[in-house]
């Protein structure tokens, strides 16, 4: 029987590491629980900030993409009506200068043909006078009489005229 009183229970002894226990526990929870729990939620505040900080940031960053892309649709926009706007500038001086040249030329054309038929007067008054000296002299030759060069002029003039 000696093996049974190696498993003896002492009710003090239980009493006593049950009350080692829970003074242990409300030590643990007083100065280690407490505090690690406060640090755990400082760090839970500080994570929950930061992912709300990124979620602000993110939607910012969405907010000006939109502007970005409208602006962008916008200058594209005005570039367009600039380069159509220029386009049909372009055409219309084109048009100006091509109608200016048009016209230039026509003035230039009915000045050379103004031109040309005052030369064309000039010569035939040339050749009138020098037809009424050559008939001068000869009539003067032929007849061997003298007769004023004016009148002489005067009756082959209405010769030619006659002409």
């Amino acid at each position: 029987m000696q093996s049974l009183s190696i498993i003896s229970v002492n009710i003090w002894q239980i009493l006593i590491s049950f009350a080692n226990l829970a003074i242990l526990t409300w030590i643990i929870k007083k100065f280690l629980f407490k505090p690690v729990k406060k640090v755990m939620d400082a760090r839970r505040e500080t994570i929950d900030s930061a992912y709300a900080r990124a979620d602000a940031a993110e939607a910012e960053a969405e907010e000006h993409r939109k502007n970005y892309a409208a602006a962008m649709a916008a200058v594209n926009q005005t570039t367009d009506q600039m380069i159509n706007q220029a386009a049909r500038d372009a055409e219309r001086r084109g048009a100006e200068i091509e109608s200016a040249a048009r016209d230039r030329a026509r003035e230039i054309r009915e000045q050379a043909e103004a031109d040309a038929q005052l030369e064309k007067k000039k010569a035939e008054d040339e050749i009138r006078r020098e037809i009424a000296d050559v008939s001068t002299q000869l009539t003067e030759k032929l007849l061997e009489r003298e007769i004023r060069p004016e009148d002489h002029r005067g009756l082959i003039d209405s010769f030619l005229e006659e002409l």
